[in-house]
């Protein structure tokens, strides 16, 4: 289970300390998504962990009580656009600035999963693998995944022939073989090798 922040940043004590992570950086489709969460020490979630260790039920009753429970949150998304015109890290980082730009009250201080930071006014720390470790990130972690695969699903049922609610957009052997035979959609990220192959490959094949 994630640990309190405290045990990491010692400066933490004291101040709106917001954890964030994305969800989405692998996939073939579909926006990245990024969380940020100040938790509130007077309303604590039991349970917390990183979102890709928890079942999608599980993290689904997390997602409520985070939203809930918390002193802020906000969830945003860097689209498919930016991710071809930036590249994904830039399109991630993008994404992360929304979401804490968007809590309120905001944060003083800022822990992100990994080891890339946002450029954001206040101070940032970053935590290798802080969505196991650090109760605000594992939070972060869970909202961007539950959005971003909630989002996968409604992607679904506008291109069906994909099986986004299956996958979410992840290069699976399925969704491999629906590029091969459907050629690329809108929600594709045409700057990923394997979307530029299938459309190259596609377009050939049918003379387009």
């Amino acid at each position: 289970m994630a640990r309190p922040v405290s045990e990491f940043i010692p400066a933490a004590a004291g101040r709106r300390t917001a954890g964030v992570d994305e969800a989405g950086r692998g996939p073939l489709a579909g926006p990245v998504a990024a969380a940020a969460v100040i938790l509130d020490d007077k309303r604590p979630i039991e349970g917390l962990a990183d979102s890709k260790a928890l079942s999608a039920t599980r993290r689904a009753g997390l997602a409520a009580l985070i939203r809930d429970r918390a002193l802020a949150w906000c969830v945003a998304m860097a689209s498919v656009e930016e991710i071809d015109r930036f590249n994904i890290l830039q399109a991630t980082l993008l994404a992360m600035q929304r979401a804490v730009r968007g809590l309120n009250p905001s944060a003083e201080l800022v822990l992100v999963d990994g080891n890339q930071k946002p450029a954001l006014d206040c101070k940032v720390h970053t935590i290798v693998r802080g969505d196991a470790r650090v109760a605000a990130i594992s939070a972060a972690s869970i909202l961007a995944k539950v959005a971003r695969d909630q989002l996968m699903q409604e992607l679904d049922l506008v291109y069906p022939q994909y099986g986004f609610a299956g996958h979410k957009g992840y290069p699976t052997a399925a969704h491999l073989a629906a590029l091969a035979e459907y050629g690329v959609s809108p929600a594709h990220r045409r700057s990923f090798s394997p979307v530029r192959d299938a459309l190259i490959n596609y377009q050939r094949n049918n003379k387009l």
